[in-house]
């Protein structure tokens, strides 16, 4: 048994040295103009398939895109660089990560002109799944970044990065955004890029720890105070950044939860005298709340429904259902 926890984590005689991680992760170190080419033909391609599998709402046709996606090289090049200390090497993968970003969103952008204007892009799986990431989603892609760090840094786990590469999503909500762009549709396509940054972040901030935890900081400076101090400061920024605007957004989709279920108990309370009548579902958007209803004769009186909405959803909510017959009631706005 290993008395030092790390040995179990990366043994000695199976930990890489430092030039060889070096040489894996930094497109600047090495034979440079194969790496790039390498890079550029496989991300180009990855970004076509992705976009290709999004619009097809194709699972296995994305997950391709994940496993030939390079861009995790460059992220985990800059968890490194971050734990030598080294400016040159953070800034050199940073410049990849950001032009290899753009290069995937435009090519979702030039996809999106081929989807017509009135495509509901929520209903494509592959696109609502990618819009509105939570603290799952971190913590996941967590887990993914030491998955990944720990498998770069051994000598005898590469066969699981095709499975790192398939659990971390990078090029595919790339080009989410791109085609959501493309069709006009910014909030959605923010959505996107927050998970990614999401995702990049967390790898950062794995791989960053892992490095930094399995001696690569000392190894990179003869004098390691210094470089670790840059690199545990680094760490702590890089988790607020990845952890502020998740929290945000998971107690956001939390009250809309909330109070989506508050509406459609009211909702259900309101049909239940009309035999055969049911709430189909209940949509929050934004400011107005509407609820798809099914009734084979009259509705109750609307402003029933009102009434029970008071203080259940904040005032000021406009109520809109949409029936069975094709028509959409304005039913009013609650606490007016």
């Amino acid at each position: 048994m290993a008395k030092n926890p790390l040995q179990a984590v990366l043994p000695d005689r199976q930990r890489r040295t430092l030039d060889e991680l070096t040489d894996d992760l930094d497109l600047s170190a090495g034979d440079v103009q194969s790496k790039r080419s390498a890079f550029w033909v496989m991300l180009a391609l990855s970004a076509v398939i992705a976009s290709a599998g999004v619009l097809s709402d194709s699972t296995a046709t994305v997950i391709g895109a994940m496993i030939i996606a390079p861009l995790s090289t460059p992220i985990m090049g800059i968890a490194l660089g971050l734990a030598k200390g080294s400016r040159t090497a953070i800034l050199g993968a940073a410049r990849f990560v950001t032009l290899g970003a753009l290069t995937v969103i435009g090519i979702g952008v030039l996809f999106s002109l081929v989807v017509p204007s009135t495509v509901n892009l929520l209903a494509n799986s592959q696109i609502s799944g990618r819009t509105s990431p939570g603290l799952l989603d971190l913590a996941a892609a967590i887990a993914t970044g030491f998955a990944g760090a720990i498998a770069l840094a051994r000598r005898d786990v590469a066969a699981v990065l095709p499975g790192v590469a398939i659990a971390i999503s990078l090029v595919p909500p790339l080009a989410v955004v791109g085609i959501c762009f493309g069709q006009g549709a910014i909030a959605l396509g923010l959505g996107a890029l927050v998970l990614f940054l999401s995702n990049l972040l967390a790898l950062v901030l794995a791989g960053t720890l892992v490095y930094a935890a399995t001696g690569y900081t000392a190894e990179a400076a003869a004098e390691a105070s210094g470089p670790r101090r840059r690199t545990y400061l680094s760490i702590a920024v890089v988790f607020v950044l990845v952890a502020l605007p998740l929290v945000l957004n998971t107690v956001a989709n939390y009250v809309l939860a909330v109070m989506t279920q508050r509406v459609e108990a009211a909702a259900d309370a309101w049909v239940e005298p009309v035999p055969g009548a049911e709430v189909l579902g209940v949509q929050v958007q934004g400011d107005r709340v509407l609820i798809e209803v099914r009734a084979p004769t009259d509705l109750p009186p609307t402003q029933d429904l009102l009434d029970s909405l008071e203080g259940q959803v904040p005032s000021g909510v406009t109520v809109l259902v949409d029936t069975s017959l094709g028509e959409r009631l304005r039913i009013g706005v609650v606490g007016d």
